[in-house]
Formats: structure tokens, C-alpha cells, sequence
């Protein structure tokens, strides 16, 4: 990953092949921001002016990159828009901040090193810039001609091994590759601000784990695969791995995940996580859903709805990416993971449309659509989760297009079985750069899920299906324990051009919300 300092040098001073700075809208046009201001007086005070004349306008995400004046070392400034002046006496919004830095670190992709000198005025805003930064200057070119391979297999044959270092390829055909280091400049160096820039590392880090993980092609991450990636992310970060195989999960009754699974050549899987802290007094338990691809099975999809559903997994890439930030931050508190982790592909082995499956729990379920397979495995790990009675259970997942047709690409679902809970997650998700919205469980929409031969069925009535599918899910949740779903299929994989710190490919949605509720609970603080 992308290297990051913080330092004292200033921003003539420092020898970098570019320096960034922030450019605000004013009425009277653009002017520059904190932190500016040695760059500026290189300008003769009028960096402002050449700005405006450039067609600058000091808008959000605006980049413009000019030749640096005599004084700076640096041969080239980029200038960033953080939209309007704040009122006097406030600052800039942190995620104003982390996607302006984010903005510039990807106009800076190929350089090997800049100095960011932005707003950095108390640790928030420091933690900010180094988080944008960071996931601004993310790049997946393991498949690019001289990228790292990714179908390296280990000696069980497991693919995917190589997935956290995906991002690490050389950027032949094509292709740029990731800025090389970045300095934040104008920052105090004290305690805070370290720790801010620590924080924000480790955060970048696994998010970027979470974005490889689901930028690998399907025919190099399958169950088996993601397996394997899990148990060495174990490995280097002191986590507790352990794998349920295909054998044990027959064993086990887990229905839903052999339900899935037995159309491909590839066994599922269900990989439980485990970190630990002896000061801990909360556990959380997070599920993710873990499709490697998603064909829709039997009731196959339509085309042009197949090329991107190796993203089917994100859920339980944001949950792997988040128990290893848990590990890497020391968080005292406990937090479990279960991967559900399966092909859903059409042979001759495949569930139908009609078929009834005996879940973990010992409920049966029939499936009217074997495209509605996540809340499958999701049921199983929910099921098995509770068994531990942790204090809270949120299971993350790539669910429904319904919860896309309601909140669009960008912002993820969140559903509930307690309402302070579900607000609770809200604000943390919005707090930490992640849009979402409160979704309501009307539990009229529960009869549509009635089966005429089980004891329920895998759909149910076509408007408000994600409200459905959460329905569905709150079934197999343990009494008693406060439990939320996060529906990320609209932000997690993200088909149009990059913006601010989000690329083109996989996002790692949902992994900073995640991490920032397992901090709220080693506080004891969460509700």
C-alpha cells in the first residue's frame, strides 16, 4: 500500500514531484485554504488568481494542476476544490477533507511521491486527508501485463492466496500505478495525530484487502480461495481462523449453504474468525455473505446482469477486512466473523425452483428462486452465530437490486430488530464517509414469504423486496440479541468512473461503518 508520514518539513521545502493544496469557492472566486499558505506567497500571494484564470473554481473534487513557481521544490502544484468557504469559526467537513484528498491522490497515480498540504487543523481532519489519501491511491493491476499472480495455489490447491497483495502488481498495459508516499505537511505531531494517521493506515489497508478481494476474477477466488485468504490474514494479524468443509457442513444440517453450493465443482464453505481482547466486556458477531460468483443458479440471470457478480462476496470481504482492522487497532472488545462462502451455479446438481431445503436451524425453507440464494447461507451463519449470544449480530450483504432501486449506487440499506440500534449504525456509518439509510420491517410483507409445504419461502411479495429479504434473514436470528442487516448491493461494486477516494471495481462498503461499531462497543458506547 501506498506509504504515509507525517511531516515537518514545509511545503517549499520538501522534495516531492508534487505538492497538493486546497482551493475554496468564495464569491470572489477561488481562494486557498489553510494550509496553502507557503505556496501561495510563492505565487506572489495570487495563487487565487491564477486559479480563476485557469478555469478554476474551487468546486468539490475539482483538480487543477499547474507548474510550481520559483521557491518550491516540488516541479508541479495540484490544487483541489473543497466547495464553499466554512462560516467563521467552523472548519471543513471531514469527508469534505477525505474526498479531496482522495481526489488527489488519484490524479496523482504514477508519482512516486506527494506532499499533501491541506487543512490538518485538529486530529479528525488529519485522520481525514490520510484516509482519503490512501483510498484515493489505490490501484488493482494484478492482472495487468507484469502484475502479481493471483492463481498462485497453495499446496491443497486453494486459488487466491496471493489476494492481499493484489494491489502491489506493476502497472504495464496500461495502466498507472499507485502514488508511491505521501507526506501530510502542517499537522502537529503529538499523540493525536499520530494515532490518527495509525488509525487511518490500518483502516485504508483493509479496506483495500476488501477491494482486492473483490476485484479478483471468480476463476481465482472461489469458497475454497477465499478460504484460504482468510486463514492468512489470520496469520499475519493473530486472529482466529477455523474452516468448515463441505463434509462438515453435511454433517451439520447447514442446508442453506449445501443448498447453494451443490450446483458447482467447487464446496462451499463457512469460515468463523475470531478476535479477541482480555479487557473485552461486549461481543459482536458479523456475517458476511460470501457468493464467490452468482450465475442466479437455475433461475439464471438475464444477460448483461452475469459480468459483475464476483462482487457477490463483499459482504463477506468487508466482514474479513473489519475482524482484522478489530485485531490490528487491539480493540478491546470481541468480535466474531462468519464468512458464508458459495458458488451459485446451474448443472445438473443444482437446487431448483420448488425444492425444499432443511436449514441449520432446523427450519425448512422453500426456494421459488434460486437467484434469492445469499439470505441461503446467511440464514445458516446467522443461525450458528446466535448460538455464541453475542450482544450484537449485523450481518453485511450484496442482497437485493430492490434496495438499489430504492437508495441507488451509492448508499447502502440498513434494517433492524431494534430502532436505536438501526439509528445508531446510521450515524456511525455517516460519521465514518459511508452513505446509508434506515430501512422500516413492516411485518405485513412477512405473509408473502408463506409456503403452502415449509415453514417458509425464499421470496415473497416483488415491491419492497429488500424489506422482504431482511424479514426473511430476522427469522433466523437468535431471541434476544440485537441484530442489523446491511444491504450493500447498490455501493459495494462500483460500474461507473472513479470519484473522490472511490474506485472503479470494488469499494470495500461498509468496512469503516463496521469497524467504527466494534470501536463504539470497546467503549461500551454503541446503544
Amino acid at each position: 500500500m501506498t506509504a504515509l508520514t507525517l511531516s515537518s518539513s514545509s511545503a517549499t521545502g520538501l522534495r516531492a514531484d508534487a505538492v497538493v493544496v486546497g482551493v475554496a469557492k468564495s464569491p470572489k472566486g477561488p481562494v486557498p485554504a489553510p494550509g496553502a499558505e507557503a505556496v501561495d506567497e510563492a505565487y506572489g500571494g495570487k495563487l487565487g488568481a491564477v486559479l480563476e484564470a485557469l478555469g478554476a473554481s474551487g468546486g468539490e473534487g475539482e483538480i487543477t494542476k499547474l507548474p510550481a513557481p520559483d521557491g518550491l521544490k516540488a516541479p508541479v502544484v495540484v490544487a483541489v476544490g473543497l466547495g464553499a468557504v466554512p462560516e467563521k469559526g467552523t472548519g471543513y467537513d471531514t469527508e469534505t477533507l477525505r474526498r479531496a484528498a482522495g481526489s488527489a491522490a488519484r490524479a496523482l497515480a504514477g508519482a512516486k511521491k506527494a506532499a499533501f498540504a491541506l487543512p490538518l487543523d485538529v486530529a479528525d481532519d488529519t485522520a481525514a486527508v490520510a484516509e482519503g489519501a490512501l483510498l484515493g491511491a489505490y490501484a488493482f493491476n494484478a492482472y495487468r501485463d507484469g502484475g502479481a499472480a493471483a492463481d498462485d495455489k497453495d499446496d491443497k490447491g486453494a486459488k487466491g492466496t496471493k489476494a492481499g497483495k493484489a494491489a502491489k502488481g506493476k502497472a504495464n498495459g496500461g495502466a498507472k500505478a499507485a502514488l508511491g508516499e505521501i507526506a501530510l505537511l502542517g499537522g502537529k505531531r503529538d499523540k493525536a495525530h499520530r494515532a490518527a494517521v495509525e488509525r487511518a493506515v490500518v483502516l485504508a489497508d483493509e479496506v483495500n484487502r476488501a477491494r482486492d478481494l473483490i476485484n479478483i476474477p471468480s476463476n481465482d477466488l472461489d469458497p475454497t480461495g477465499f478460504a484460504a485468504a482468510a486463514q492468512q490474514a489470520g496469520k499475519e494479524h493473530g486472529f482466529k481462523v477455523t474452516v468448515t468443509d463441505e463434509k462438515a457442513l453435511a454433517k451439520g444440517g447447514y442446508g442453506g449453504l449445501l443448498g447453494v453450493g451443490q450446483g458447482s465443482q467447487t464446496p462451499p464453505r463457512l469460515v468463523r474468525l475470531e478476535h479477541r481482547h482480555p479487557k473485552a466486556e461486549q461481543t459482536i458477531a458479523l456475517v458476511g455473505k460470501g457468493i464467490t460468483y452468482d450465475s442466479g443458479g437455475i433461475s439464471l440471470k438475464p444477460a448483461g446482469h452475469n459480468e459483475t457478480m464476483k462482487c457477490d462476496m463483499s459482504g463477506a470481504a468487508a466482514v474479513l477486512a473489519a475482524v482484522s482492522a478489530a485485531a490490528r487497532l487491539e480493540l478491546p472488545v470481541n468480535v466474531t466473523g462468519w464468512l458464508a462462502l458459495a458458488e451459485n451455479m446451474p448443472s445438473g446438481s443444482a437446487t431448483r425452483p420448488g425444492d425444499v431445503l432443511r436449514m441449520y436451524s432446523g427450519k425448512t425453507v422453500e426456494v421459488l428462486n434460486t437467484d434469492a440464494e445469499g439470505r441461503l447461507v446467511l440464514a445458516d451463519a446467522l443461525t450458528k452465530a446466535s448460538e455464541e449470544k453475542p450482544d450484537y449480530m449485523i450481518d453485511v450483504a450484496t442482497l437485493t437490486g430492490a434496495m438499489v432501486l430504492a437508495l441507488g449506487n451509492r448508499t447502502f440499506g440498513i434494517m433492524a430488530n431494534d430502532d436505536a440500534f438501526r439509528t445508531r449504525i446510521h450515524v456511525l456509518a455517516e460519521a465514518a464517509g459511508e452513505q446509508s439509510w434506515p430501512m422500516p420491517m413492516p411485518p405485513e410483507l412477512k405473509k408473502g414469504m408463506e409456503s403452502p409445504i415449509a415453514d417458509i419461502a425464499n421470496m415473497g411479495e416483488r415491491m419492497g423486496g429488500g424489506l422482504v429479504a431482511g424479514l426473511f434473514l430476522e427469522e433466523f436470528v437468535g431471541d434476544g440479541i440485537t441484530w442489523a442487516h446491511l444491504d450493500i448491493a447498490g455501493p459495494a461494486f462500483n460500474t461507473s468512473g472513479p470519484f473522490g477516494y472511490t474506485p472503479k471495481g470494488g469499494t470495500g462498503s461498509a468496512v469503516r461503518t463496521l469497524v467504527a461499531i466494534a470501536e463504539e462497543a470497546a467503549h461500551g458506547d454503541l446503544v
